[in-house]
């Protein structure tokens, strides 16, 4: 009996993840206050980090909310930050948790608009490296104007519904019946093939797509949620945020369109799947049976749909509000005026962002300890050491080093406050400052692409129910980013050097 017993417990532990998962996670449990008593807290910290960066790659062994967060209540027990730090952490972006909350179940209630829309382009462009280029260019500019957590919401919207089409219908079923596509037990042997080539097809999509959130994103003072406050902090407004990012932002775009170009063309590391013949009819039907049978109310909502997302772009454009409240606006608008009132058709909306809501705030207590700890003080106070020529390179490398390895809002963060506290104490001229700044909202947003963990958005397209279906995992997004990672960052660090 206690043999079964204590059997239950380990199968309870983390669910279906395998054994030896279930040991590793206890072992870190086990292994972080004994560190911490024997190498001290700075070491205890930078180990936890890299346990949680582990829990991360592993993300379809395990969903990370789990491991993560014994990880992280270890660490507040320990004393290695305080549940207030972890509190002022996730405080300080509220605004980002106000947008998953809000905005990913607003994009939800936009699906039959945008599956309509990509259903059509994706028959339409029939050259892979034209709409891969497509893809990274829409997602640039979107996120240039609006921000990349909602416009990663979108691609993903947009890929799971062409997956779910593919998907139902190799495995026997038609358009409209009910369907689990996770099952591939109804996928016969001769669709195997074409499946996998399907999933790669969308893994490259998606990848360009998330690779042009951060290519935009970089550029604007609303592209990403740290530029709002270096731009604050320098005093820059839209116009003038632009042209200072400018001299490093533009060139790096091209080099990242040229970059994808090229992965297309010469097939790198598992780029340049086409999309099967089989999936192109299974699409291509779909899109006619779906504009024959479509009813008048069916247009009426598809209009409607139109209309709010002209108020989306409309709004973030000129940030009406914050981004999670114009989300909200969504969900009204685009419930409201297509008979979508009940609550239980409400409720399924939230279901994929929520997840991913409590994970970050695990990650933010994760950031806690590296703040309690100061974990990267020597790297800062290195780069600080420098002569002034040769800072502003290493503080774009430095930002995106750090960026990768834990987040880059707070990276951002944590080095425009310093600058900013160097030049109020007249450390450092206006001039020198501008360019620091520029460097730290560059390299916080072009090198962090290395990583799931470097970017909200790759984060949330790493642990999104899509990811799973399409084979993405940690790993394999590490290598999908590796040949952007390579130009980007040699590209804006040639340009910090050369033509800031």
């Amino acid at each position: 009996m206690p043999q079964t017993l204590a059997r239950s417990f380990l199968d309870n532990f983390l669910g279906q993840a395998a054994d030896w998962y279930k040991l590793t996670i206890v072992l870190f449990l086990v292994l972080n206050p004994v560190v911490m008593i024997t190498m001290g807290t700075f070491v205890a910290g930078w180990l936890l980090v890299l346990e949680f960066i582990f829990c991360l790659a592993m993300a379809l062994k395990c969903y990370p909310l789990q491991p993560g967060g014994l990880l992280a209540l270890e660490a507040v027990v320990l004393g290695l930050t305080s549940p207030l730090t972890v509190y002022h952490e996730t405080e300080a972006n509220f605004a980002v948790v106000l947008l998953l909350i809000f905005m990913v179940a607003g994009i939800f209630f936009l699906k039959d608009l945008l599956l309509y829309i990509f259903t059509k382009l994706l028959i339409r462009v029939r050259s892979k490296t034209a709409l891969s280029l497509l893809f990274s260019m829409v997602a640039a500019v979107l996120s240039a104007f609006l921000d990349a957590l909602t416009v990663t919401a979108v691609i993903i919207t947009v890929a799971a519904g062409l997956y779910g089409v593919y998907h139902k219908v190799t495995s026997g079923k038609g358009f409209d019946d009910d369907h689990d596509h996770a099952d591939d037990t109804g996928i016969g042997a001769e669709t195997r093939d074409d499946l996998e080539k399907y999933r790669s097809f969308l893994r490259n999509l998606m990848m360009h797509g998330a690779v042009g959130t951060a290519l935009g994103g970089v550029c604007t003072l609303v592209g990403e949620p740290q530029n709002l406050l270096i731009g604050e902090l320098a005093g820059w407004q839209f116009g003038e945020f632009f042209i200072r990012m400018a001299p490093v932002s533009l060139p790096v775009v091209v080099v990242g369109l040229l970059t994808c170009v090229a992965v297309e063309r010469f097939k790198i590391l598992g780029y340049g799947a086409q999309l099967p013949v089989a999936a192109r009819r299974i699409l291509e039907e779909y899109d006619r049976i779906e504009d024959e049978k479509r009813t008048p109310r069916q247009t009426a909502a598809l209009i409607v749909q139109g209309a709010v997302v002209l108020f989306l772009v409309v709004a973030l454009a000129f940030h009406w509000a914050e981004v999670g409240l114009i989300g909200l606006a969504v969900i009204v608008l685009a419930t409201a005026f297509t008979g979508i009132i009940e609550e239980h058709q409400l409720g399924h909306a939230f279901s994929e962002a929520l997840p991913f809501t409590a994970l970050l705030v695990v990650f933010f207590a994760v950031v806690a300890v590296i703040h309690d700890q100061h974990l990267f003080q020597p790297v800062i106070e290195f780069v600080f050491s420098l002569d002034q020529e040769a800072q502003v390179p290493v503080f774009f490398m430095a930002n995106g080093v750090l960026s990768a390895i834990s987040d880059n809002v707070f990276v951002a963060t944590v080095y425009i406050n310093e600058v900013h506290a160097a030049l109020q104490a007249g450390e450092i001229s206006r001039e020198h400052f501008d360019e620091l700044t520029v460097a730290i909202n560059t390299g916080t947003n072009i090198p962090s692409v290395a990583t799931p963990n470097g970017q909200a958005a790759f984060l949330f397209l790493l642990t999104s129910a899509l990811a799973p279906l399409i084979r993405l995992s940690y790993g394999r997004m590490v290598i999908l980013a590796l040949p952007y990672t390579i130009t980007m960052t040699i590209g804006g660090l040639l340009a910090t050097i050369y033509i800031l």
